[in-house]
């Protein structure tokens, strides 16, 4: 049984709060499609103060966002426009080029709130990278469920446990949300080929490797791994088949190009990308 590659987290101040980056990093810049994870928050937003995230643009990619607690507005160029709430799976596909604003209503604004949740990203394959861009979203009601005594499982996206998310993968995957009653063990899911177990709150251990709340423990290869609860503990699994070429990333960008990122930060300093209808009156530049 190899041992676990562990990955702690890189704090960023986002103004009104703080985002802990786990992927990529330079020990494993992916786990199977998996390119990118970001835990928000907690954060407590007071009455008249929110998330205001301006527009800006995705290729080569689909985001997952999930939320433990609070709301999220979405909007993007295609012309959705979608609230995010507890439990519900935004699934935002980038293909060739998107645009999207993440926000709150103005009842949300006006009463404050708190927000915690996940945004990952995912790689798309080669032959989809230039596809259409199509957001979907799913209520919780439409994500499988699971358990057995003292655990609960939620998959939100891919297959696991004899089960598929509604989510429009393109890959082999599986992410899945997992809580635990102290003393609990639980069987990850076999079939999947890389691993990563995120520990959101509580305390685990995984073949003998304890995992504090923040951190990622990643496998190279799938095995046979049982997640072990010292205490109520709240999780996520991520992982899948690895994509057969190498995916570069600035930025916002994905792709298996790097004249494909160059030929994107251009198109959006150009202003060449679609707008947000509902919310094209502000933008996020260009890192320098």
């Amino acid at each position: 049984m190899s041992e676990a590659l562990m990955i702690r987290p890189r704090e960023h101040d986002l103004g009104d709060f703080v985002v802990r980056r786990l992927l990529p990093v330079a020990a494993r810049r992916m786990v199977g499609p998996f390119i990118f994870f970001d835990h928000m928050g907690p954060a407590d937003f007071p009455p008249g103060h929110a998330v205001d995230v301006r527009p800006h643009p995705h290729i080569g990619l689909a985001t997952i966002t999930f939320l433990f607690e609070g709301q999220i507005l979405h909007r993007d160029s295609v012309g959705s426009e979608q609230t995010i709430d507890p439990g519900d799976l935004n699934w935002m596909i980038a293909g060739s080029g998107i645009v999207h604003s993440e926000r709150v209503t103005d009842p949300v604004r006006r009463n404050g709130q708190k927000l915690h949740g996940l945004q990952l990203w995912i790689a798309l394959p080669a032959d989809r990278e230039e596809g259409p861009a199509e957001f979907f979203h799913h209520p919780a009601s439409e994500l499988p469920k699971g358990g057995e005594p003292g655990a609960t499982w939620t998959l939100i996206a891919g297959s696991a446990f004899g089960r598929t998310s509604p989510a429009k993968t393109f890959s082999p995957m599986a992410y899945l949300e997992i809580k635990l009653e102290a003393g609990a063990c639980f069987a990850l899911p076999e079939g999947v080929r890389e691993k990563a177990v995120y520990l959101v709150s509580g305390d685990i251990e995984i073949e003998c490797q304890s995992i504090a709340p923040g951190e990622m423990a990643a496998w190279a290869e799938g095995e046979d791994l049982v997640v072990m609860a010292r205490e109520e503990s709240h999780l996520v699994m991520i992982g899948g088949e690895p994509l057969a070429e190498p995916r570069y990333i600035y930025w916002n960008f994905v792709s298996s190009s790097k004249e494909r990122l160059e030929q994107a930060k251009e198109d959006w300093k150009a202003g060449k990308f679609p707008k947000v209808p509902g919310d094209d009156k502000e933008f996020i530049p260009l890192p320098d």
